[in-house]
């Protein structure tokens, strides 16, 4: 494979940009080519040479996705020193993201609810995700000492508020996760 020159990774970007947007606000099958087009302010031929289906648009928006979340994540966390608030921190990252404007739950959860039954490439992504984020997420949970039972149930409750979010169109799941969090991490000490 060659190497992209900046120009292609400019529009490559535009394209991500464009596919992230639309994709995540309508539903991946929802939205064809052509629309895809407009928004992306490109021709379908330019699209095609960059991601030549929609199938590998579509992982590369996860992949994109998931890099700027674990990224954001790790960010969010870096500078807390204390241990429990470092966890606790996780919870915050969740509500900053539930009320956002066009917060419309789990991409990859979205993504599979979709395709992934019928679609290899994206299932792999969201399983990759999945096992990512959830050893972040617990690696976080016992690097502050934890034992691996509580990372997990703290795990389980990220997910859920995310999921619980997204239905009820709240934010204050990431709270009410938080609450429970910061029982589970006092209750083992």
């Amino acid at each position: 494979m060659a190497t992209a020159t900046p120009a292609q990774e400019a529009l490559r970007g535009q394209l991500l940009d464009a596919a992230e947007q639309v994709f995540y606000a309508r539903g991946i099958q929802a939205v064809n080519m052509n629309e895809l087009r407009t928004v992306a302010e490109l021709p379908l031929r330019r699209i095609y040479q960059l991601f030549p289906s929609k199938d590998e648009l579509v992982v590369a928006f996860l992949r994109r996705r998931h890099d700027r979340m674990m990224g954001a994540i790790e960010d969010h966390v870096a500078d807390i020193q204390e241990p429990q608030a470092r966890v606790l921190a996780i919870f915050d990252y969740l509500d900053e993201w539930f009320r956002e404007p066009d917060f419309r739950g789990c991409p990859w959860m979205n993504a599979y609810g979709e395709l992934g039954p019928t679609n290899p490439a994206v299932a792999a992504e969201v399983h990759h995700h999945q096992r990512a984020f959830r050893t972040l997420v617990t690696g976080i949970v016992t690097e502050a000492g934890y034992p691996h039972e509580v990372a997990n149930a703290i795990y389980l409750l990220v997910e859920g508020s995310v999921a619980t979010s997204a239905v009820q169109h709240t934010a204050g799941p990431a709270g009410e996760a938080r609450r429970g969090a910061e029982m589970l991490l006092t209750s083992d000490r």
